[in-house]
């Protein structure tokens, strides 16, 4: 799967209603000064498998391919799901081999402390360039592209663009 096609939602979780079918459930989150309803699924990838609680931080991934019902509050089904750190950001994004963003607007600078890992949490020994990326970082530069030294970057092994 490739995720150029994904858009990020981040908010804090309001409240979370279980699914009909009881392998789904309902987030509601607080994006800025919007709800969003967020549909999480079976199929949803949560990083490290945390437990999803109210009053957690999170990013949400969704494929923007997919139909999604005209209500308000908007209503997206959920590919993947990470918490997010107070003063973090999260990018999922295609890196190439300057290790630049797609959308050109993040370069990476893998420093001695940055965790790269596969998403199953094994380490990642490769370079992690020309890969899909998801980049956990919290200072970048004014420069364009912006750049920064990531804590974690996830590489997302089999889903190359």
């Amino acid at each position: 799967m490739a995720y150029e096609t994904f858009e990020k939602v981040e908010g804090i979780i309001q409240g979370i209603e279980r699914g009909e079918d009881c392998c789904s459930m309902m987030l509601s989150l607080i994006s800025g000064s919007d709800i969003v309803n967020v549909m999480v699924s079976g199929d949803t990838v949560v990083v490290d498998n945390v437990r999803l609680r109210p009053g957690m931080r999170i990013a949400v991934f969704y494929d923007t391919n997919l139909p999604t019902p005209a209500v308000y509050p908007p209503q997206y089904r959920a590919e993947l799901v990470t918490s997010v750190r107070r003063g973090q950001q999260v990018m999922l994004d295609y890196f190439n081999d300057q290790l630049e963003s797609a959308d050109g607007s993040l370069k990476l600078n893998i420093g001695p402390m940055t965790n790269v890992t596969t998403m199953n949490g094994q380490p990642y020994t490769c370079s992690p360039e020309n890969m899909e990326l998801l980049v956990y970082y919290t200072v970048a530069t004014f420069s364009m592209p912006a750049q920064a030294t990531p804590q974690r970057v996830i590489v997302l092994c089999g889903w190359q663009m």
